[in-house]
């Protein structure tokens, strides 16, 4: 990677846009919430592994559920012992059958997947089940433990949902997140199902790679196989996250060595290690799953170190263990019911395009007068969905990509879509200043950025958008009003947008 390749990483991962400071109060709620959790067990008394097995449940509780209202989070968040304690029960009852110990492991990762089908509580279930069966491989759970564990997963949901939904909601004054896009199709032309079965695979391969290499660790490579499948739909993401999780594992282990060991299981300084590895795992995950991976490994790193089991040969297993995780995920994804990313790529441009619709009118509703249009949610929204662009994209960027007429077309998407997000910001910042100018101006220039999204999500108007001209008179109007400034910026962004998503020597970038 050229150095101006890794500067503009570097600078994505540490000055990446937070409209709202949604991922800054995401990632102190949740330091909140699972201290509160871990809190709430030792004055019940539970044992420290009990205590962990509480505070995994209150992360994937606030890390996972994602549902579009706080109602429907409320729910998806009492049904996670329904699924949880079953499971939880069952990897507990066959912890000394590994063969069936085994086979049940692949059917819960194989459900977990498939579960996505159903949208965010689909998927917020199909985790939890899975990393339920996985701390019980972590730890070691026995039979004679599930009443404490049952008690601890319980007391630790309800004491983070006590600061989600009351102390720290505030959800309550956002616009409902984006929700997933639909891939259409039954059977196995349906995107999860082939998922299922690849994840199952490649979980498969993990497990009996994994197995040779450590008898009592093994279940880090079916855990790194199923982390890579998670908010990946299609082959080329797929491998880029493996890559990646690849990368911050071993940044992560590196880290250990020097932060990590040297505590040597110190109880104060571990924990705020660990405070810090989960607002880590928070703030980063939505722009950079390398340096989220990096979070998660330190913080593995210090439980073990907390159990007395953590010494420089079990974290060159973890390093080991993860490349096997991801061989199996690149093996099932290259070999079995691959799924290619162009349909994908559309649909989350498309998706972008009309936020981007959404946030002007807003901010031009604001602007002309109207005091309850609010584009600050819708800019928040904007900015997640550009994260699912870039995602979907990040294989044709890629360095290793030999695609270079591809790479280049991709390339020029991001930075216009990027343009399109700054310009909004910009405009949603100057609407959010009771003092701005109501021009009526404003009302001509969200039209025509109206139009330019139309015409590029309505593929029947596509040449309209790659020949219409960016109206000269707003241009000079622009240069006297801020707000008409960004709109005509944007427009002129999206005229621009037309080129490389309709047209390629190679066949389209999108919607293939």
């Amino acid at each position: 990677m050229s150095w101006k390749g890794r500067e503009t990483v570097l600078k994505r991962m540490f000055v990446a846009p937070d409209p709202g400071r949604l991922r800054l109060r995401g990632a102190a709620r949740a330091v909140l919430g699972i201290s509160a959790a871990v809190a709430g067990c030792g004055l019940a008394g539970h044992s420290l592994t009990a205590a962990i097995t509480g505070g995994l449940a209150a992360l994937l509780a606030l890390f996972t559920v994602t549902d579009a209202t706080v109602g429907r989070q409320a729910v998806t968040t009492a049904l996670l012992p329904v699924v949880g304690f079953p499971v939880l029960a069952a990897a507990a009852l066959l912890h000394d059958h590994p063969v069936a110990r085994d086979m049940a492991f692949l059917a819960v990762m194989g459900a977990g997947v498939y579960a996505r089908r159903w949208g965010p509580r689909g998927h917020s279930l199909g985790v939890f089940a899975f990393m339920t069966f996985f701390v019980t491989q972590f730890l070691r759970t026995m039979p004679g433990q599930l009443p404490e564990l049952y008690a601890a997963v319980a007391l630790s949901l309800l004491c983070s949902s006590a600061v989600r939904f009351g102390l720290w909601c505030y959800e309550r004054r956002l616009a409902p997140p984006a929700p997933p896009v639909p891939v259409e199709g039954r059977g196995l032309a349906r995107t999860t199902t082939r998922q299922a079965v690849q994840a199952t695979v490649g979980g498969a391969v993990a497990l009996v790679i994994g197995q040779m290499l450590s008898g009592e660790r093994w279940y880090w490579a079916v855990g790194a196989t199923w982390w890579i499948f998670v908010n990946t739909s299609s082959r080329g993401e797929t491998l880029v996250r493996g890559f990646r999780r690849v990368l911050g594992t071993l940044i992560g282990i590196a880290a250990g060595l020097v932060v990590v060991v040297p505590l040597d299981g110190a109880a104060v300084p571990t924990a705020v290690l660990v405070a810090a590895c989960v607002f880590g795992i928070f703030y980063t995950a939505a722009v950079s799953y390398t340096w989220m991976m990096l979070s998660v490994t330190l913080m593995a790193g210090a439980l073990y170190g907390l159990l007395g089991v953590l010494d420089p040969a079990l974290l060159a297993l973890r390093a080991l263990e993860t490349g096997v995780g991801a061989l199996g995920a690149v093996l099932a994804v290259l070999l079995v019911l691959p799924v290619t990313t162009h349909a994908t790529t559309d649909a989350w441009i498309q998706r972008a395009l009309r936020c981007v619709h959404v946030c002007t009118e807003r901010a031009a509703a604001r602007l002309s007068g109207t005091p309850d249009a609010d584009p600050s949610p819708h800019v928040a929204e904007l900015e997640a969905v550009l994260g699912r662009v870039r995602l979907s994209l990040a294989p044709l960027v890629h360095p290793l990509s030999p695609l270079r007429a591809r790479k280049a077309r991709a390339r020029q998407v991001l930075a216009l879509l990027d343009a399109c997000a700054r310009e909004v910001r910009g405009l949603a910042s100057i609407a959010a200043d009771p003092e701005a100018s109501h021009d009526a101006r404003l009302a001509a220039a969200c039209w025509r950025v109206e139009a330019a999204v139309e015409a590029l999500t309505t593929p029947a108007r596509a040449q309209e958008a790659r020949t219409a001209p960016v109206d000269a008179a707003g241009a000079v109007a622009a240069v006297a009003e801020p707000a008409l400034a960004h709109l005509h910026s944007l427009e002129r962004a999206l005229t621009e947008l037309a080129a490389p998503l309709r047209s390629s020597p190679r066949g389209p970038l999108i919607g293939a």
